[in-house]
């Protein structure tokens, strides 16, 4: 008998259900044993039935819920709160779910500084009241989606790698205990460590020095070459089967989108020491506290007045 899954999408850009066909030969094997009950992105299944005749929002039971996206308004918190009703586990897909994502950065502002930036303050934008009727309320602040229910499994990344993705399904449909690792980006970095300091942080846009063609093995570490990378406090894991990290493959510092290398990490504080150990000054970095949370802004990471920070 397959196993009964839904999917929700909140406040996100799409990106981790796009994940779910980056499986590739591996969805041919799954895809049999699975079956969609409701997902938005692919099905017509409306929430108030498909003739709006019920008055409460309703998702059909499943065995596995899948949820990306934060929780930045009434209605996303309602269907958080229906797929945990509905789904025997529940699943976060990607940062904005697990962390609060991109969306979170909302968090440095309040909900009255945003509406009256966008529909007062705007230029392009004619000022008119805060619309009321019909679209749901802001929440008064970005919510990752276990702030809001219990959540059984969460799966970092922006958006998460079609490989953890098919390990965290394919570990439930046998039985097995899911588990991330617990190390760190630079933990699988193979790029050279000279430990010599640097004095000056460059601007992000510049180039690491490398040569073209030339084995990461070979080529300094970015934060040595005096890149901010947050390797040293973010989670490995988005390389995938090859686990050299996407960004640092594609000779990019890391931007920290896989979140902390464990539960209850503050990787704000860890970045400050890793950068103090090479000889940079962390006081160097404006907005250094959505610098280093840019992925992980929920769970009171981020607060209004921190910009400057």
């Amino acid at each position: 008998m397959a196993v009964k899954v839904a999917e929700e999408w909140l406040a996100t850009c799409g990106g981790c259900e796009v994940t779910l066909l980056d499986l590739g030969e591996a969805l041919l094997d799954l895809l049999p044993k699975l079956e969609f009950v409701h997902m938005p992105v692919i099905m017509d299944h409306k929430y108030y039935g498909q003739m709006g005749e019920r008055e409460k929002l309703e998702i059909p039971e499943a065995d596995v819920g899948l949820i990306s996206g934060s929780v930045r308004n009434e209605e996303n918190r309602h269907v958080a709160e229906e797929m945990r009703r509905k789904c025997k586990t529940l699943i976060t897909v990607g940062a904005c779910a697990t962390y609060g994502g991109i969306p979170a950065l909302n968090n440095l502002c309040t909900v009255a500084d945003i509406t009256k930036l966008v529909y007062q303050d705007t230029p392009s934008t004619d000022a008119a009241a805060t619309p009321t009727q019909e679209i749901p309320a802001l929440e008064e602040r970005v919510y990752a989606v276990s702030e809001i229910v219990k959540v059984d499994i969460k799966l970092p990344g922006c958006p998460t790698t079609p490989e953890l993705l098919a390990e965290a399904l394919t570990c439930l449909l046998e039985g097995r205990e899911f588990k991330l690792t617990e190390r760190s980006v630079c933990d699988e970095c193979p790029t050279k460590r000279e430990k010599k300091a640097v004095t000056a942080i460059k601007r992000p846009l510049e180039s690491v020095e490398f040569t073209p063609g030339q084995p990461l093995s070979e080529v300094r570490c970015f934060m040595e070459q005096g890149f901010l990378c947050q390797g040293p406090a973010t989670m490995s894991g988005c390389g995938g089967s090859e686990k050299v990290t996407r960004c640092i493959k594609a000779y990019m510092p890391c931007r920290g989108c896989y979140g902390p290398i464990r539960e209850g990490a503050n990787p704000m504080v860890d970045m400050m020491g890793a950068l103090s150990s090479i000889g940079l000054n962390p006081r160097e970095i404006v907005d250094r506290a959505p610098t280093f949370n840019r992925f992980i802004g929920a769970q009171g990471r981020l607060k209004p007045g921190m910009g400057g920070r």
